[in-house]
């Protein structure tokens, strides 16, 4: 299939440069599979296959652009696509800028990141997953939901300056397995991402979930009082926040454009905590890595916050056309974001609790709802929703309810951070809707912030 795409793409290629135009051809091939569960059943069992064709097509400072959900054997109706969008791009409004149209160095093909057993995993194996994953959890009151989705994602680009391909491949799979109270409307979850087949494990999520039950089964719920309390995230709370930060923070283009807290004169300064160290590393391939951008760049590891200090911004290509920068090999679809590791030695949810302690510490594993107050000074908005908990300092534990968190990143990620777990972990953030885009960060399981104020707390589930 691989050699059909290439054949493919380059007959279109040479099909444009006889017609004389100048077109950019990117494509995108999914192959998706999804196992929905609600009310200890399977409520949706689908897949699907879909092959996008996206044109870009230039004149000068013009550009133009043409999307199609086509067929592989539909050569014919791509030709007719690359007419379209050279058509389009003559009555297209000018940029303030020219848009660059990149010359790759050769071909490179890249399916390191594909596991064909994960891609294609069966019907049988997600609902076993599932059973041992929920085993001797689910009750007449408790009931199991969630998703298990994977596939594989093909992407493959050329354009009229050469005929060179770049090529990636890549399977994923991303498990999210919920229990919910019927009467008291409570509900606990636990997430696993995965790259090749063998890193599935349904024993840790049982594990993870067997003890948020026990807790939420057995402790004490209440309102927790406004105030200021230490803070321990969850990967997925502190996956959340990073993502926007990518979005409001590191981003070249957003910073040009007003919608970022960090400015240029930030560049060599300390922003962060001195334990904070972000990185953009495509070595890790459980991020589902791409290991040269769409330009044709090369990507290695590239520093974004050591010991707190603000390297560099990122520049993808068309946001460094427009504001005459450099491209820094980020004209991608996602970024492998890891954030490094401290030396706390607690790993799991249970040593966390175990911990002796000398305040009360609050747990939140997920920031539900997470909003943009002001993308200027970095403020957020979130809900803790289910699955919190509060430390007591005499070692109790109570069952906090929902509370929402209003903060800059500057403090979550600032001097107010005690420290970082020494355990790893990874964070799946892929969405099922829209163009499949396997994402995962690698982060610290655990990060402790002290001080930070609750803003609401509710009286009920």
């Amino acid at each position: 299939m691989k050699e059909k795409i290439i054949q493919t793409l380059r007959e279109l290629r040479n099909y444009a440069v006889e017609k004389n135009y100048e077109v950019a051809i990117f494509y995108q091939e999914e192959d998706s599979y999804l196992m929905r569960f609600a009310n200890s059943a399977i409520s949706l069992n689908t897949n699907e296959k879909l092959i996008r064709l996206y044109i870009d097509a230039f004149s000068g400072n013009k550009k133009a652009s043409y999307t199609l959900i086509t067929d592989i054997n539909k050569i014919d109706e791509m030709k007719q696509g690359v007419d379209t969008v050279a058509e389009m791009v003559e009555h297209s409004q000018p940029l303030s800028y020219t848009p660059t149209i990149p010359v790759f160095k050769g071909d490179f093909i890249d399916e390191e990141g594909f596991d064909a057993d994960l891609a294609y995993i069966s019907n049988a194996e997600r609902l076993k997953f599932f059973n041992d994953a929920s085993e001797g959890m689910e009750t007449e009151d408790i009931k199991l939901s969630g998703i298990f989705s994977n596939g594989c994602n093909t992407l493959a680009t050329i354009n009229t300056k050469t005929d060179h391909v770049l090529y990636f491949k890549l399977s994923d799979a991303q498990a999210t397995v919920v229990l919910s109270h019927l009467k008291l409307k409570w509900e606990v979850s636990a997430e696993q991402s995965a790259q090749k087949k063998f890193e599935l494990d349904p024993n840790k999520l049982n594990k993870d979930l067997s003890f948020l039950l026990d807790r939420y089964q057995n402790d004490e719920p209440q309102q927790v009082p406004l105030g200021e309390y230490d803070i321990v995230f969850g990967p997925a709370a502190t996956a959340d926040m990073l993502s926007m930060m990518g979005w409001i923070g590191y981003s070249g283009g957003s910073m040009k454009r007003g919608f970022s807290f960090i400015g240029e004169d930030k560049v060599g300064e300390k922003v962060f905590s001195d334990k904070f160290n972000l990185y953009d590393d495509p070595s890790r391939l459980e991020t589902f890595p791409f290991k040269q951008d769409y330009s044709g760049i090369e990507r290695k590891e590239f520093p974004l916050f050591v010991k707190g200090v603000f390297q560099k911004f990122v520049w993808s290509q068309d946001d460094a056309d427009e504001f005459g920068q450099e491209p820094t090999g980020h004209e991608v679809m996602h970024r492998s974001i890891v954030l490094k590791t401290g030396d706390k030695d607690v790993g799991t949810l249970e040593e966390l609790v175990n911990m002796p302690r000398e305040k009360d510490i609050l747990y939140i594993p997920f920031l539900h709802y997470m909003n943009i107050v002001n993308p200027s000074k970095g403020v957020l908005t979130a809900s803790s929703r289910f699955g919190a908990l509060l430390l007591k300092k005499d070692g109790s534990v109570v069952i906090p309810y929902n509370v929402r968190l209003t903060q800059s990143l500057l403090d979550l990620f600032g001097e107010k951070v005690a420290w970082l777990s020494k355990h790893e972990t990874i964070f799946n953030t892929s969405m099922s809707y829209g163009i499949r885009n396997p994402t995962a960060l690698v982060l610290p399981t655990f990060i402790k912030v002290d001080g930070l104020e609750i803003s609401h707390s509710n009286t009920s589930y």
